[in-house]
């Protein structure tokens, strides 16, 4: 490493974020990002520790110690090259990804981890800037033609690469604008659209052919497109939502995280909303059940609405505030996490059931709950149980549901191609060579592993289109 006592001359710095009371006026980016001598000094933090667990920490195993020390030399050309030689879209996990990385650094042993995930936003926003980031076009053409179906992070790193090693790619999305889960699910103040459409450009020029519009299993028959293409890619996302069945459900002012999210994202983007669809947060109480990162994301975009009051539910005990070290490091930790929309006015409470939904007029009023505890049975088995007199109501005029996705949509594409499914509803395809049951149909991203991250879909995106290539060619020139 370039300064192998960084880590202990320097203080760890991340970048800051506008002022809430700015910030929540609009669905902009707000994150400010560290000066460039800043970002050089924090690089100088990774040290050389030997075995960079942060390497088996992020799903695509970024070369995080490497273009650490580039960035610290002032190399940021080469930075980025090292950035994009394992991760086809560092500015959406530069944003979006909760950084595993930082999780697996030796240096959080001592909580004060190296600021991978600004560093590595750094990089490739200098990247653009520096207009160093070109299409990359094959020289060759091999006569192969390939489908990708679902045009979330996984489609489209599949995609990429395999234009790239020269095979005729056309991308499905059923939707008119493509970009799947970042295009309609990551709020815009998480995650501008404009990068994007600045990729989705990239990939235009490389080759790529884009249908919107257009959904495989209804508009356009899997056997049609496996008489046209060599093979088949299923992208798609886990979109079937995690449901409760308790009275009341089927009251108006009730609905899933992913239509209230969709429909704001819409808005912003000026797409057509009927106007008794609308979903809206604008004086109302809302209520969130469900304490993950959608469930964040909707408390964020409640607020900016104008939502009256917001609380998030978790049916979960409360986290510990900071992770045991010594049973948990460098694995993912269990731990309490406070979100940037959590800071900005919203009521958190765990361990709560939902009994009920209370309405009137056929609307929702508000929420009957419950207190509970969750013990080990003789077993050994963690089951929830009721605490005594514990019952209480709480107020709410909107109710979304966030508790997470079981599958993907078994109708339309999946049901016509026939392919088996796991225990759990997914698309059943090898992890190594990600085949399903049905020859010259291939599986990866949330589809074929259930409901992840963003980083994981574009990992899978990337070994699936090595798979594809090997399976087309022979051989394959792609990584792994």
């Amino acid at each position: 490493m370039g300064k192998v006592t960084g880590f202990k001359e320097l203080e760890r710095q991340d970048r800051s974020y506008a002022p809430v009371g700015e910030r929540v006026k609009h669905y902009k980016e707000f994150v400010i990002p560290l000066p460039e001598p800043e970002i050089r000094s924090q690089s100088s933090r990774c040290m050389d520790c030997g075995i960079p667990y942060c390497h088996n920490g992020c799903p695509v195993n970024n070369l995080i110690p490497d273009w650490n020390d580039l960035v610290y030399e002032g190399n940021w050309r080469s930075a980025l090259d090292t950035l994009h030689s394992t991760n086809n879209f560092p500015e959406f996990t530069g944003r979006i990804c909760p950084a595993p990385c930082e999780a697996a650094c030796t240096l959080n042993i001592t909580d004060s981890p190296v600021t991978i995930k600004s560093i590595e936003c750094a990089i490739i926003d200098r990247g653009w800037e520096e207009g160093w980031i070109e299409p990359k076009i094959s020289l060759r053409k091999t006569g192969k033609k390939v489908a990708v179906v679902g045009s979330g992070p996984a489609g489209l790193a599949c995609s990429q690469q395999l234009a790239r090693v020269g095979h005729s790619v056309t991308l499905y999305e059923r939707n008119a604008r493509l970009g799947g889960l970042l295009r309609y699910g990551i709020p815009d103040f998480k995650m501008e659209k404009h990068l994007i459409d600045r990729r989705l450009s990239q990939m235009l020029a490389e080759g790529v052919t884009f249908k919107s519009n257009t959904e495989v299993g209804i508009t356009i028959s899997v056997e049609d497109m496996l008489n046209d293409y060599d093979a088949i890619v299923m992208t798609g996302g886990s979109e079937f939502p995690r449901d409760m069945d308790v009275p009341g459900r089927d009251l108006d002012g009730i609905h899933f995280a992913m239509q209230f999210l969709t429909q704001q994202n819409r808005r912003l983007a000026d797409e057509q909303i009927l106007a008794n669809q609308s979903i809206s947060a604008n004086g109302k109480n809302v209520v969130v059940i469900g304490g993950g990162d959608t469930g964040s994301d909707c408390v964020g975009t409640s607020i900016r609405q104008g939502a009256k009051s917001v609380t998030q539910l978790e049916v979960m005990p409360k986290p510990p505030k900071m992770e045991d070290k010594t049973l948990t490091w460098p694995n993912w930790p269990l731990k309490l996490r406070t979100s940037t929309s959590h800071l900005e006015g919203a009521d958190r409470d765990w361990s709560v059931a939902t009994k009920a939904f209370y309405g009137d007029g056929g609307s929702v009023k508000g929420l009957e709950l419950v207190r509970n505890e969750w013990e080990a049975g003789a077993d050994g088995k963690i089951s929830m149980v009721e605490i005594p007199n514990s019952k209480f109501k709480l107020d709410a005029d909107l109710v979304l549901l966030a508790m997470g996705f079981v599958h993907p949509r078994h109708t339309g594409m999946i049901e016509e191609s026939g392919v088996d499914l796991d225990d759990r509803g997914n698309v059943k395809a090898g992890i190594e060579d990600y085949k399903t049951s049905r020859k010259n149909i291939f599986a990866a991203g949330d589809m074929r592993r259930g409901q992840s991250l963003v980083v994981w879909a574009i990992s899978e995106g990337r070994k699936a289109a090595r798979s594809v290539d090997n399976y087309l060619m022979g051989s394959s020139t792609l990584p792994d």
